[in-house]
């Protein structure tokens, strides 16, 4: 599905370095330039692209689910099996007593469930998600994936977000997909970036910035994934270790963004998308 459209992923290994600006701002250029582009939201614990131009999530298109651990108390001997082998201690037993299932804690991976060996525990599934859909111009929208407040696990969030908006811009005939990732190179961060054909890096010049320039960098190298810079605030702080790091890895810098006092307004205005020079 969607073989036909472009994936792009703006990722970064470090928070508040400007990732979901530049993702605005990309969109906004491939726009102007007469595409067709669904721009989505992979940050589903802290999905923000919305706020940063001034739409509401109140249309859902999607929901994805998590299954969780049930009791059946009439058929459980309280053996602890479950309780020694849960590898997140999201079950707690207290001695002579019934597991208690910790939802906070819980995966849903499925081992407690597979391993009881009188079948006393069964999946029961829930939602752990919703995905919206905003329609900001003609040929321009918003996907954005939002997990469940307190899920262990959001790596699922993710790809259901994915596969919502993949279908969608299939459907819409779009020219261009941009997955917005969340910081870090966690699970979720991995399953954004999966199947997309380049990763822009966000990065700013500072000692953290170069020193999780670097792992994303190795991230999306293992992916298979062809990498690009974008340095933002690149006018503040010190390039040489920035510099330092792109030598390393023999990647290019796509863009440098100075710091602009214009562009800092129309972000907490809501406002990006009547930014232009990007």
């Amino acid at each position: 599905m969607a073989d036909n459209i472009k994936k792009i992923a703006i990722t970064g290994g470090k928070g508040g370095t400007g990732k979901s600006t530049v993702a605005v701002l990309m969109a906004n250029q491939f726009i102007q330039a007469g595409k067709k582009v669904v721009l989505v939201d992979c940050d589903v614990e802290c999905p923000n692209d919305h706020l940063l131009i001034s739409q509401p999530l109140d249309k859902i298109i999607a929901k994805s689910y998590i299954s969780f651990p049930k009791l059946d108390k009439s058929k459980c001997t309280k053996c602890g099996l479950c309780v020694k082998k849960c590898r997140e201690n999201a079950i707690f037993q207290k001695p002579g007593d019934y597991p208690i299932f910790l939802k906070d804690l819980c995966n849903g991976c499925g081992l407690c469930w597979n391993i009881c060996p009188v079948g006393a525990i069964k999946p029961e599934k829930e939602v752990s998600g919703k995905i919206f859909l905003s329609q900001v111009k003609d040929d321009f929208w918003l996907v954005t994936g939002q997990a469940r407040s307190g899920l262990e696990e959001t790596g699922p969030v993710v790809a259901e977000t994915k596969k919502a908006a993949l279908k969608f811009a299939q459907d819409k005939g779009a020219d261009i997909v941009l997955f917005d990732t969340a910081a870090g190179i966690h699970c979720p961060v991995i399953n954004a970036l999966m199947d997309t054909a380049i990763a822009y890096c966000v990065t700013e010049p500072t000692p953290m910035g170069a020193y999780d320039l670097a792992l994303i960098l190795d991230l999306v190298k293992k992916l298979g994934i062809e990498p690009r810079i974008i340095i933002n605030q690149a006018d503040l702080g010190d390039q040489a270790m920035i510099q330092a790091v792109i030598e390393r890895f023999n990647v290019p810098v796509e863009k440098e963004i100075p710091y602009s006092k214009a562009l800092m307004q129309a972000y907490s205005q809501g406002q990006l998308l009547r930014f232009k020079d990007f």
